[in-house]
């Protein structure tokens, strides 16, 4: 738990820099343009859109076949696991160790997202968005229940959300957001298939995130036609990296939190014993 605590120290304890402040002041007037009926439909587009996103990657295939993997995994530690929730049967080294494992895989796809789109496709720039953000939040998912948290019911779900909506924050905001949800968590919901907390999710502060994204898509479009012997070196190497990164933050944000999370259940529940 030190070196979480470390951890939070370290990340949250961020200035502004100057391009950032400059970005922020544009965004706002942008923003500005929109009344306050026009912002009021944009968020519930997003908040539709996320919770659609979270229902087709929780019924997915490739869901259902990385769950199988992730209790396969589990099992070299501990043979009885048979579902999810034993996942927190396992020791914390152990599951850090599988999350990972998990995280690996998801920068790894995220990179490799981030250079095809940076081959300057129309179609592949059309789809670097959604594409970005699903790869995102599978990321939280795949932490989060790694942990022992199946996303798949509405209180795990939404937790899920709100974790990926805090990840993808400008960093100067993520303090806030992570306080908040920390002790939303506390507070133990009546029955996991239900959630009574505050359901909304997009708003002014989070659409930064998408906003930077459809920026590298500019940026990548003009760099489509620099290439190198018929080849876009220079696109696919910033769409790879801006991707990389984002993921990056995104995982590391997640994962700290769900381990916190486990952590604190755990001395709970066993006190000075753990």
């Amino acid at each position: 738990m030190t070196d979480i605590h470390l951890w939070e120290e370290e990340h949250f304890a961020h200035e502004a820099t100057d391009v950032e402040r400059t970005f922020h002041k544009l965004y706002n007037h942008q923003l500005n343009q929109l009344d306050s009926k026009a912002k009021t439909r944009l968020y519930a587009v997003m908040d539709s859109a996320l919770f659609h996103m979270h229902s087709l990657i929780q019924n997915s295939q490739s869901q259902v076949d990385a769950s199988h993997r992730l209790l396969t995994d589990a099992r070299l530690f501990h043979p009885e696991i048979e579902q999810i929730q034993d996942m927190k049967n396992l020791s914390v080294d152990q599951l850090v160790y599988i999350a990972d494992q998990q995280i690996a895989r998801q920068r790894m796809v995220s990179f490799a997202q981030g250079g095809l789109a940076g081959t300057g496709s129309f179609l592949l720039l059309g789809l670097d968005l959604p594409a970005v953000l699903a790869i995102n939040l599978r990321t939280v998912q795949l932490i989060a229940m790694t942990y022992g948290y199946p996303v798949n019911y509405p209180s795990e779900m939404m937790i899920a959300l709100k974790v990926f909506h805090m990840a993808t924050l400008p960093k100067g905001l993520q303090e806030r957001a992570w306080r908040e949800l920390e002790q939303e968590v506390k507070q133990e919901q009546a029955h996991p298939y239900f959630y009574e907390g505050p359901e909304g999710i997009a708003d002014a502060n989070w659409l930064q995130g998408p906003m930077k994204q459809m920026m590298k898509g500019t940026v990548l479009m003009m760099l489509r036609k620099k290439m190198i012997q018929g080849i876009p070196i220079l696109g696919i190497a910033i769409g790879a990296a801006v991707n990389y990164r984002f993921t990056r933050s995104v995982s590391e944000i997640a994962h700290k939190f769900y381990e916190k999370r486990f952590l604190n259940e755990l001395r709970e529940e066993y006190g000075n014993e753990l």
